[in-house]
């Protein structure tokens, strides 16, 4: 059973949460105007990794209230937004292992393969090669049959996907459908931004009538006016609400007027880029 604990952190987009389960703690750190950095704690060793640390006070004060030993930094893409903090975290502690794939990441020590397996502690991470937003972009899958868990930076959002900066659709097609749908459908998913709202608007504007994005958007809603994050996510639900993991549906590609999902991915990413001004 998750369990959910808050605990307030002024000056912040969103309230700071973690959620548990027997094999790991995951701390949700927001950061920035709506970025997350994400502790990951092995329940078993007490060894932690951190996502995207943009912010290192904030991370490291975590580390002190959770009592764990901080060995890794695992960096999904080179922008300063994710892994600006780098240089500073190093400064801290030098022996930390930073994970990457993209040699304008500051001090990565290990440069990752798709695929890659990647241990903390008890925990078992794979590397997932998810490029489109930028080349080098990598997402994080905790490799568990009852807890599987993905970091999925800024390819996956809830309701949503990433821009294309140094990609096309049939990158996004690849990271989205070939690689991170064919994740277990009980996955949850922790992602780089709180975008979640706005997202949700798109999709119900694409899907007037898709009952699971109605819902999802008052859900979503409802935890903003808390101040509440929005993560996790379940790949199942993912699929059902989010149009960038639904192009390979006939009604979806009909609405688009496309005949492919990566022509569908091409058409939703550009509509969705100019939908605040259009609509």
């Amino acid at each position: 059973m998750l369990s959910r604990v808050i605990s307030r952190c002024f000056g912040s987009h969103s309230l700071q949460s973690h959620v548990s389960n027997p094999i790991m703690k995951v701390r949700i750190i927001p950061a920035l105007e709506d970025n997350y950095m994400y502790l990951i704690i092995d329940n078993h060793t007490k060894h932690a990794a951190v996502v995207d640390p943009v912010d290192p006070v904030k991370v490291l004060l975590a580390v002190e209230e959770e009592k764990c030993q901080l060995t890794s930094i695992l960096t999904t893409h080179h922008h300063l937004d994710h892994a600006g903090g780098n240089q500073e975290m190093l400064e801290l502690d030098r022996h930390l292992n930073v994970y990457g794939n993209d040699k304008r990441i500051y001090g990565v020590t290990h440069k990752v393969k798709h695929g890659q397996r990647i241990d903390l502690g008890s925990l078992k991470f794979s590397s997932l090669l998810t490029p489109c937003h930028t080349t080098g972009h990598v997402s994080y899958f905790i490799e568990d049959r009852q807890h599987p868990a993905l970091f999925s930076g800024d390819t996956l959002f809830l309701g949503g996907c990433g821009k294309f900066f140094e990609g096309t659709g049939a990158h996004m097609y690849h990271s989205l459908i070939n690689v991170l749908s064919k994740l277990p459908n009980e996955t949850s998913i922790y992602c780089g931004h709180e975008y979640s709202v706005s997202n949700l608007e798109y999709a119900q504007y694409v899907q007037p009538f898709n009952q699971a994005t109605i819902n999802k958007l008052e859900w979503a809603k409802e935890q903003r006016q808390k101040g509440l994050s929005c993560m996790p996510f379940l790949m199942s639900e993912e699929k059902s609400y989010n149009p960038f993991m639904r192009v390979d549906d006939f009604i979806m590609q009909q609405r688009c007027g496309t005949s492919s999902g990566e022509g569908t991915m091409n058409y939703l990413r550009k509509e969705k880029d100019n939908f605040n001004i259009k609509y």
